[in-house]
C-alpha cells in the first residue's frame, strides 16, 4: 500500500471535512484573503475548525453521564501593528467568510488602487507527532463503560478504607486548518484522550480523597490495565496518605519538590511569565533580561511542542507555524521568550511554534506547549536526605501567579515533613508562596529523575484554556514560605 506525505495527508482530511461539505475550495479562501487586503493590514489568516468529542463518567458503580457533541465554524483575523479585528462564525459558507473578510479589514487603511497581489501557496512544513486517528472510534460504547468499571474494580480492590470513586473518560477529534496572506497553508488532525480517577477514603470518620490519571495524542486502546492501575494507584496512595496527615508547619524553610506533576508550579511561576506578549509589554518579571542570569547555574529549561504523543505537542501550531523544541533558559541564563506570529514581528524575532487558540471562536496568543526543565546529576534520595528540616512536596493541587511581579501561591495535594534527612509524617494543608524569578535562583540540588506528566494539564489564560505538559526532576530549592495549618 503506498501511503502519502503526513502533511499531504492532514490536508486531505481538512478539505473533506471543512472545505468540501460547503462548496468550498482553496480559490474560495484566496478570494477571501484578498478581500481583507484591499486595506493595509500586516497579517490575515482564517482557521477552520472540526471537533467532535465525548465523554463518559462513572459514580457509585453506574455510569451517570454521558455527552457528545459536534461542533465546526471558522474565525477571520486581521492584524494591523498592535491591533487585532477579529469575527467568527460557525456558517462555514463563502457569503459568511466574505461578510466576515469585510469586517475585519476595516482595521486598516484602505489600499490605494492595483490589484491585490495573492501570493503563491506554500504548505506549511510539519512533524508527525501523533497518529491521524479518531479517538473515539477506538473503542466502541461497551468497552468503554467497561473501562470505567474496571477503574471501580481496582479501586476498591487496591484498600477497603476506599468507600467512593469516581472515573471520567474524554475523548476528542479535532481538525483544523490555517490559510494565512502570505500564502501559508497547513492543518493538523489532533487526537486527545484523558482517563481521570478520583477516590475517597474513610478511616475512624475522617475523609480524605486523592486523584490520578492521565492521557494524551493517541487512541483509548492506550489505556491497558498496567496503566490503568498506576493511575488507580496513584489516587489511592494519595487519600491513604492524607488520612495520616498532620498540620503543615509554617515558615520559610527548604523545600523539595518531586518529579512530573510539580512541574505545574515552573509552568505558572516561571512559564507565563516568558511569553512573548506579556514581555513586549514590559509587564513580565523576566522582560528585557535576555542574556542574563535569571537562574542558578543548572537550571535548564524548555518548552517543547515536538515530544510524540504529549498532551501539549502539536504537528503545527494554531497559525500554522512548525512546532519547535525551544531553549527558553540555558544553564541559568535567558535565552528567548515563546512567541506567536504578531509579538514575534513586533519583537523583531522568528515565531517559536506557540501560537495557540482555544478555538476557531478565539484570537491566538503566545502559549506554552511542553515545559519543562531538564535533570542534574543528584539522586531524588540524595536530594530528600539532605534537608535538615523542610518539607517534601510531593504532588500539587491549585495554584496562581501574578505575571507583572512573579508572585506564585501554590498548594500541595500531597507532601511529607523531614527532619534531619529523613521523611517524618504526612502533612496537609500546605501552601507555597513565592516569586518565581527569585525562586529559579535559589534551586540548590537538581534530581536526575526528569519526569513528565502523566498527560492531565490545562492552562488557562484570558479566558482561553489549552491542553500542556509540564515536568521537572526533584528539586531542592531553599528559602520558600511555606503557609501551613499549624
Amino acid at each position: 500500500m503506498i501511503s502519502r506525505e503526513p502533511t499531504l495527508e492532514r490536508l486531505s482530511v481538512a478539505r473533506q471535512l471543512l472545505l468540501e461539505p460547503f462548496g468550498l475550495d482553496e480559490t474560495h479562501l484566496a478570494r477571501t484573503l484578498a478581500e481583507i487586503k484591499t486595506h493595509q493590514v500586516d497579517e490575515a489568516d482564517l482557521y477552520f475548525q472540526y471537533t467532535r468529542s465525548e465523554g463518559w463518567s462513572l459514580e457509585e458503580g453506574i455510569v451517570k453521564t454521558g455527552s457528545f457533541s459536534i461542533d465546526q465554524g471558522v474565525g477571520v483575523r486581521a492584524v494591523s501593528g498592535e491591533k487585532t479585528a477579529f469575527a467568527y462564525s460557525d456558517d462555514i459558507s463563502e457569503a459568511s467568510l466574505l461578510d466576515a473578510a469585510r469586517t475585519v479589514r476595516t482595521i486598516g487603511a484602505a489600499a490605494k488602487g492595483g490589484r491585490v497581489k495573492v501570493p503563491s501557496r506554500k504548505v506549511a512544513p510539519s512533524r508527525s507527532l501523533y497518529r491521524d486517528l479518531d479517538p473515539i472510534a477506538s473503542l466502541d460504547s461497551t468497552e468503554k463503560v467497561a473501562l470505567l468499571g474496571r477503574v471501580e474494580h481496582m479501586a476498591r480492590a487496591k484498600d477497603p478504607r476506599i468507600i467512593q470513586v469516581m472515573a471520567g473518560l474524554a475523548s476528542e477529534y479535532d481538525v483544523v486548518m490555517v490559510v494565512r496572506a502570505d500564502g501559508t497553508l497547513a492543518a493538523d488532525v489532533r487526537p486527545l484522550v484523558r482517563l481521570s480517577v478520583s477516590v475517597i477514603a474513610e478511616q475512624n470518620g475522617r475523609r480524605e480523597s486523592g486523584s490520578g490519571g492521565g492521557g494524551g495524542r493517541f487512541g483509548l486502546t492506550h489505556f491497558d490495565d498496567a496503566l490503568v492501575q498506576s493511575y488507580v494507584d496513584e489516587a489511592v496512595k494519595c487519600a491513604l496518605t492524607n488520612l495520616e496527615a498532620r498540620p503543615a508547619p509554617a515558615g520559610e524553610m527548604s523545600v523539595v519538590l518531586g518529579p512530573g506533576w510539580p512541574g505545574i508550579l515552573l509552568h505558572e511561576a516561571i512559564g507565563h511569565g516568558l511569553e512573548g506578549d506579556f514581555n513586549r509589554k514590559g509587564s513580565s518579571a523576566f522582560s528585557g533580561r535576555i542574556g542574563q542570569r535569571v537562574a542558578a547555574k543548572g537550571v535548564t529549561v524548555l518548552d517543547d511542542g515536538t515530544l510524540p504523543d504529549r498532551r501539549g505537542s502539536l504537528n503545527v501550531d494554531d497559525e500554522g507555524n512548525a512546532s519547535q523544541r525551544n531553549v527558553l533558559i540555558e544553564d541559568g541564563i535567558l535565552k528567548g521568550y515563546i512567541q506567536d506570529s504578531m509579538n514575534a514581528r513586533l519583537m523583531g524575532v522568528k515565531p517559536t511554534g506557540n501560537g495557540r487558540r482555544e478555538s476557531y471562536a478565539h484570537v491566538p496568543m503566545p502559549r506554552m506547549t511542553n515545559t519543562y526543565m531538564l535533570g542534574g546529576d543528584k539522586s531524588p534520595e540524595e536530594i530528600v536526605s539532605s534537608l535538615k528540616k523542610g518539607l517534601y512536596a510531593v504532588n500539587f493541587g491549585g495554584g496562581q501567579v501574578d505575571i507583572t511581579s512573579g508572585k506564585f501561591v501554590f498548594s500541595t495535594s500531597q507532601a511529607f515533613w523531614v527532619e534531619n534527612g529523613k521523611i517524618q509524617y504526612p502533612v496537609k494543608g500546605a501552601t507555597l508562596v513565592g516569586n518565581g524569578p527569585d525562586a529559579l535562583t535559589r534551586v540548590s540540588l537538581i534530581g536526575n529523575d526528569m519526569a513528565l506528566d502523566t498527560g492531565v494539564g490545562t492552562c488557562g489564560k484570558e479566558g482561553q484554556s489549552v491542553p500542556v505538559g509540564v515536568g521537572q526532576p526533584t528539586l531542592r530549592i531553599d528559602g520558600l514560605t511555606v503557609g501551613g495549618t499549624a
